[in-house]
């Protein structure tokens, strides 16, 4: 192993010195400030100016040694080195004599430092795609690629001979925990990245096993470093299955059975049908009891085994949100009205993207939306789009609220406003609502029911 002269350490920068530390196995230099750092390399490699000298002259280095470093290295770089990139973009590394905060212009020429470097085997760690170089932004955007993948580094495989299995949670961020021990959180629950929730589908309920990665400096868990079973299945089957949109569609023939004590619900129910698969839009004008009867609604189907019910509210009055915490289903996101087109339109489409996953995995989800009125007209359609009955799978039914039909619904449920403020319920405006072929919702003589309603509305 070369000695190294503290004058020529201190000549060079702290990128080179970084090098080093790395090559000769030592723990934590990013955190070091270069003083310190020089006198941690210099007693590191055992020895001072004298020592260096002497040992450049008999040029004695033992490739055992040598060896025996660069092995070391690479396990201290992996454990350390991409966990604290985040202390050098805070600042650590832009002390005095950094790369980065020299002129773009000025061209260093290769130090000792960097020298003995490229002799213990930097350039070839470089050239296996290992982030030897110091670049922090090579490094966090290697780091990224990682987690996107799902495929760790060589050099962090000793970290994940651990399996573990549990159930999956889904946080409001798009990321997951692994839960253990469910439906309880425990210390030894992992981390999933939103990259891996994302790419492998996961949804709340999934069972997922995959190998443990340790915590890093600069995160609070553990995580999973991949997935590799979902239910029992290898996570690269599900994740080759058919697209969504591309899955066969029948029209909804389920009806979802209301409150018939709630005469709101009751004339719902039996004059403007919802089925499993259905979109199903509650339009109105100002304070004619849309967001009432979408609570209605919640209420309704909140605990109904064998559905699953999400919330999202969007574009909302900011006092409203803790209202609705308050009931039976709280909700998956909420934005108020103060939000920006974008984010209530990303906000409602990350919800109903969770409620495409469970419905194309066999199950039946209901998404309430409060209201499509704030998001860009295209991002509205592509949300009431998403609903419908899978043939071979399960069903994704969203009820929204808006002020007026965007089209392309299967189920219209228009409110009159006069008859709200004065109190007359139902307070539903049957001439403007319907639902298309009711038929298989109610069979024959409901739909014929439905048309002498409309015809006994229209002579009075």
């Amino acid at each position: 192993m070369t000695v190294l002269e503290h004058s020529e350490l201190d000549a060079s920068s702290l990128a080179d010195l970084h090098a080093i530390a790395n090559q000769i196995g030592l723990d934590g230099f990013r955190r070091l400030r270069k003083g310190e750092l020089i006198a941690a390399i210099i007693e590191r490699t055992g020895g001072g100016a004298g020592a260096g000298a002497a040992q450049g002259e008999r040029g004695d280095d033992r490739p055992g040694e040598q060896g025996a470093g660069r092995g070391a290295g690479g396990d201290a770089g992996g454990e350390q080195g991409a966990g604290e990139r985040s202390d050098d973009a805070g600042g650590e590394g832009r002390e005095e004599g950094s790369e980065e905060s020299a002129p773009r212009t000025r061209r260093r020429r290769p130090t000792r430092a960097r020298r003995a470097a490229r002799s213990t085997g930097e350039e070839g760690d470089r050239a296996e795609g290992e982030p030897g170089e110091p670049s922090p932004r090579r490094g966090r955007e290697e780091e990224r690629a990682e987690g996107e993948r799902g495929e760790p580094s060589p050099r962090r495989g000793r970290e994940e001979e651990r399996i573990v299995e549990g159930v999956v949670e889904l946080l409001g961020n798009g990321s997951a925990f692994l839960r253990v021990s469910p439906p309880e959180a425990s210390d030894e629950d992992l981390y999933i990245s939103a990259a891996q929730v994302r790419r492998c589908e996961l949804v709340s309920g999934d069972r997922v096993s995959g190998p443990q990665r340790r915590p890093r400096a600069s995160e609070r868990y553990p995580s999973l470093a991949r997935v590799d079973t979902i239910n029992g299945v290898p996570a690269e089957s599900v994740a080759e299955g058919t697209r969504y949109e591309d899955l066969a569609v029948v029209a909804p023939a389920e009806r979802l059975e209301l409150d018939p004590g709630d005469p709101t619900l009751g004339a719902i129910e039996w004059l403007t049908p919802i089925g499993r698969g259905s979109r199903a839009l509650i339009v109105g004008g100002a304070r004619a009891g849309k967001t009432e009867t979408l609570r209605r609604l919640l209420g309704a189907l909140a605990g109904r085994e064998g559905l699953e019910v999400m919330l999202v509210l969007s574009g909302v009055r900011p006092e409203e949100v803790p209202t609705w915490r308050e009931g039976p289903v709280a909700p998956a996101a909420a934005v108020d009205f103060s939000a920006s087109a974008d984010l209530q339109s990303q906000t409602v489409e990350h919800v109903v993207d969770t409620a495409k996953r469970v419905a194309a995995r066999g199950g039946d989800v209901v998404v309430l939306i409060d209201s499509l009125d704030g998001l860009h007209p295209h991002a509205a359609r592509r949300v009431m789009a998403a609903a419908r009955n899978l043939a071979e799978g399960g069903s994704l039914t969203v009820l929204a609220t808006a002020t007026r039909p965007f089209g392309g619904e299967s189920t219209v449920i228009a409110l009159d406003a006069a008859l709200t403020s004065t109190g007359r319920l139902p307070a539903l405006d049957l001439m403007s609502s319907g639902t298309v072929r009711p038929e298989l919702l109610v069979g024959e003589d409901g739909a014929a029911a439905i048309t002498k309603a409309r015809a006994d509305a229209l002579a009075g």
